[in-house]
């Protein structure tokens, strides 16, 4: 089992804290130093008011924020979680994804969906109901432009006729590109098109607000896995994939609850299931607190389900 940890680069209510250059350094260099695998942020580069009224966030950039990431770290992986593929031309999204890649080492996980938010959709100039087609064809160009040189490809608002894209992502074929959504398309699109799958636990969420299938239970969780592996029997996929996914069930904002017989009880259950990547997310009020909690849960939460190996998923 692998680990994963949100910088809270959306508490813009507390910037100084957590939402300067210096903050996201030291927060992933604490994570780092506590053991985690990866760091991720979300993005949302112009959600509506409406939206932020009843409950949204902002969000950095999400490739300047984890260059900042990289920048002050020599392990830990930088991730994605997620980016909206359809926000962006999917050969400037190439290009971001390579050069991070590239200047961190190799540390790139380019996490993608289809996206929600209709407001920013429209914002940004990107037709909503387009999302799903304009996010399966972008996972094709960016494996083109990662992969060679001269590349003919059309898909529906670009045309590349004898492109070239260089240097390349140092991660060979690729960095990995993991899939998030819980609903059939997006699981058939993991299957198909992706290393890993980012299913999102909607406990507490309106799963019509985020536009995605609930999953707010293990056995939600369990059925969208075992339609995974159907659909990966039905298309002779053979590879792996990768599942990241938040530890239910553990409040890791109460000490008292989140003990390391409680956290390693519910990663071995979600491994047996074929979680291999556990994200969690740390409140606190302050940088320090923050950071704190995370030397925490490094000491005594992370080595308790460390060694867990999970089901072929």
């Amino acid at each position: 089992m692998r680990f994963t940890l949100q910088l809270p680069t959306d508490r813009i209510d507390a910037a100084e804290e957590f939402v300067r250059g210096d903050a996201v350094a030291e927060m992933a260099r604490a994570a780092e130093a506590a053991g985690f695998d990866a760091c991720f942020v979300t993005e949302h580069p112009f959600p509506s008011d409406r939206w932020l009224a009843t409950g949204g966030h902002h969000a950095l950039d999400p490739y300047v924020a984890l260059s900042f990431a990289a920048a002050a770290t020599t392990r830990l992986r930088v991730q994605t979680n997620i980016a909206v593929l359809a926000y962006r031309n999917p050969f400037l999204t190439a290009k971001a994804v390579a050069s991070l890649d590239l200047l961190s080492g190799g540390r790139m996980i380019l996490g993608v969906a289809a996206g929600y938010l209709r407001g920013e959709f429209e914002a940004l100039g990107v037709d909503f109901d387009e999302r799903n087609d304009l996010c399966d064809e972008a996972i094709d160009a960016l494996r083109l432009a990662w992969s060679r040189t001269g590349v003919e490809h059309a898909g529906r608002h670009f045309a590349a006729r004898g492109n070239s894209m260089l240097p390349p992502p140092l991660q060979r074929p690729h960095p990995p590109i993991w899939v998030g959504g819980n609903s059939r398309r997006a699981i058939r699109r993991a299957v198909e098109k992706g290393d890993g799958w980012i299913p999102f636990p909607t406990a507490g969420l309106a799963s019509d607000r985020i536009r995605t299938a609930s999953i707010q239970s293990e056995g939600d969780l369990a059925a969208r896995v075992a339609y995974a592996r159907e659909h990966a029997r039905a298309i002779g996929r053979r590879a792996p994939l990768d599942i990241c996914f938040a530890p239910l069930g553990v409040p890791l904002h109460r000490r008292d609850e989140a003990t390391p017989q409680r956290f390693a009880a519910v990663a071995r259950s979600l491994a047996a299931l074929g979680v291999t990547w556990l994200a969690l997310s740390l409140p606190a009020k302050t940088r320090g607190a923050w950071c704190e909690r995370v030397r925490e849960v490094g000491a005594s939460l992370l080595p308790a389900a460390r060694e867990i190996a999970p089901a072929t998923a």
